[in-house]
C-alpha cells in the first residue's frame, strides 16, 4: 500500500483575500491541520470531503477523482488517492491520529459536478457524488452540509478551525483551467466550456 504521505498536499501560501496561511489541494491529494488556515481546491466531477472533530480542533480535506468502493482486486486502486474509498480512508485515519475521535466527526462534501458534456455519459460525477455520502454512512460520519451534483465547477475554501466553507461557483472560462486538468485525466478528452460571466458564492456554516 502506498505511504498515505506521499499524498499530502504540498502547496503552501498566504491567502491574501482571508489573510491567514493557506494549502492549495490538487486532486489525490489531502491535508489534515489544528492551524488557523484554510484549504481551497478545485472540483469539477471530482469530490472533496471536509472533515473535522471540533473538539479536538482537527480537521482536514481530500479531492478524489473516482469513485471506487474498495471491492475491486487492483493493489493500485486500492491504495491510490485517485479512488474514494482510499481517499477517505486516509484522510480519517490521519484525523483520528491527530487527535480526533471517529464519534465527533462531522463531514461537509462538495463536488461531483457535469461540467463538461463529454463526461456527462461516464456519470463519473454523480457516482462521486453517490460514493462519498454513501461511504460517509457506512462510517457513522454525520454529514452536516453539501452542495453536490450540477453543472458549475466550484472552489471550495475549508476553514478547519471553524468548520466553515465558502463554495464559489465558477462562471468563467479561464476560472475553470484546472477543472479541464482534471476532467482531462479522466475523459481523454475535452470539451470547451463556455464563457461564463459570473459567479456565485455560498457559505456553509
Amino acid at each position: 500500500m502506498a505511504a498515505s504521505g506521499e499524498a499530502v498536499a504540498t502547496h503552501h501560501y498566504f491567502d491574501r483575500e482571508f489573510n491567514i496561511p493557506a494549502v492549495k489541494l490538487l486532486p489525490n491529494e489531502y491535508f489534515v491541520t489544528s492551524s488557523d488556515m484554510v484549504l481551497s481546491t478545485v472540483l469539477g466531477s471530482c469530490v472533496s470531503a471536509c472533515v473535522r472533530d471540533s473538539t479536538a480542533g482537527v480537521g482536514g480535506m481530500n479531492h478524489f477523482m473516482l469513485p471506487d468502493d474498495g471491492s475491486s482486486a487492483s493493489k493500485e486502486a486500492s491504495s491510490s488517492m485517485r479512488y474514494g474509498a482510499y481517499a477517505m480512508e486516509v484522510l480519517l485515519n490521519e484525523l483520528l491520529k491527530a487527535g480526533a475521535k471517529r464519534e465527533r466527526l462531522e463531514a461537509k462534501v462538495f463536488g461531483g459536478g457535469a461540467v463538461l458534456a463529454n463526461m456527462t455519459t461516464l456519470n463519473i460525477g454523480d457516482r462521486n457524488a453517490d460514493f462519498v455520502l454513501r461511504y460517509l454512512q457506512m462510517e457513522q460520519v454525520r454529514v452536516t452540509a453539501q452542495d453536490l451534483r450540477g453543472s458549475w465547477p466550484r472552489r471550495i475554501s475549508y476553514f478547519p478551525g471553524t468548520g466553515k466553507v465558502m463554495v464559489r461557483k465558477l462562471r468563467r472560462e479561464n476560472d475553470a483551467a484546472q477543472v479541464q486538468r482534471e476532467e482531462q485525466v479522466l475523459a481523454q478528452r475535452l470539451a470547451k466550456p463556455p464563457v461564463r460571466n459570473s459567479s456565485s458564492v455560498e457559505l456553509f456554516k
